[in-house]
């Protein structure tokens, strides 16, 4: 897909490239790389050259073979078909970060702009092309990956904790705030699933199951499962539990901001009230019982198979460990 975009413009404004734009990645040729940085075809190919051979970038990943129609260079009103070399996004910074021209200075101090942005705000955004509609794809990404951050547990229940604490009746050392954390909770839980906190820890906990019947648990952090995970009911969501439970927090964060922007006194009975009603907007079951399963049967539950987990983790690693001797002592034999 052929098109024109501004990958950078100097102070002047008088550098433009045309760029071909491939799976999400700019391509330039070198070409382009040159009038870019405004330096000679022998700079530029000894910069790509350095950057392959110091391992900063693997070539096969970075360069792609594109064949270009172009005016024969010895008959006239003859064309050619020729092969280039495009480069890659990650090249063009590289031989950004290299090379000596007032360009390359402009184009450093805009990326090291965008580093700094990114490393102290943890993103970096390109307002106006989300303005203007090119960038949709990356919009949605966007919209759902700040959902799951503020589906998190630390967010959610600070965000909670900062907007309740508004309410005319708020004390957080009160045992009656805790509850009303509680309840929350297990409102939002039995919305999408039929299940309160505990009822869902106990039902769907299982040693026997993969991640023990975790199925939005996030492994990536550690290399085995945590014991104060296995408590975590939101761990035991499936995919369309957790895509609801994010539009509904959502929501309800929202409206709770609205609120409190508004300077409306509240109560919490009245903020349970709302959310009561948000629920019932969304077509969802409110949850006007304490549950059939204690918290403390959850908790005994939860620990009993983790036990199980961990000793079946035990048994495997010892047969993996006999294994690994028999294996070496066949390796000894004649």
């Amino acid at each position: 897909m052929a098109s024109e975009i501004l990958i950078y413009q100097n102070q002047e404004g008088n550098i433009k490239v045309d760029v071909r734009l491939e799976e999400e990645t700019v391509w330039l040729t070198q070409a382009q790389l040159c009038e870019l940085f405004q330096k000679s075809k022998a700079t530029i190919s000894e910069h790509i050259k350095n950057i392959f051979e110091e391992g900063e970038l693997i070539e096969n990943m970075v360069v792609r073979k594109f064949r270009t129609t172009t005016q024969h260079g010895a008959i006239a009103g003859k064309t050619q078909e020729v092969e280039v070399n495009l480069y890659s996004l990650d090249v063009i910074i590289s031989v950004g970060y290299r090379v000596k021209s007032q360009q390359g200075t402009q184009f450093r101090i805009w990326a090291t702009q965008r580093l700094k942005e990114y490393i102290i705000k943890g993103f970096a955004l390109n307002d106006e092309r989300f303005k203007t509609g090119t960038s949709m794809n990356y919009f949605n990404e966007l919209q759902n990956r700040i959902r799951e951050i503020r589906l998190s547990e630390k967010f959610f229940y600070q965000k909670i904790k900062d907007i309740y604490a508004t309410s005319i009746d708020y004390d957080p050392k009160d045992e009656k705030t805790i509850a009303f954390f509680k309840k929350v909770q297990n409102k939002l839980l039995w919305a999408i699933s039929q299940n309160t906190a505990a009822e869902l820890v106990y039902r769907r906990v299982d040693a026997s199951l993969p991640l023990m019947g975790m199925l939005s648990y996030d492994k990536k952090e550690t290399k085995s499962i945590q014991k104060q995970e296995v408590s975590i009911a939101k761990n035991y969501l499936n995919e369309d539990e957790m895509k609801l439970l994010g539009l509904l927090v959502e929501q309800y964060l929202a409206f709770a901001e609205t609120m409190a922007q508004q300077q409306t006194p509240m109560y919490m009975d009245d903020w349970i009230a709302r959310l009561d009603s948000l629920l019932q907007l969304n077509g969802r079951e409110i949850l006007t019982h304490a549950g059939t399963i204690s918290h403390q049967m959850a908790m005994d539950k939860s620990e009993q198979e983790f036990q199980k987990y961990k000793t079946a983790q035990t048994q495997l690693q010892q047969e993996q460990s006999l294994k690994e001797i028999e294996d070496d002592i066949k390796k000894l034999k004649p």
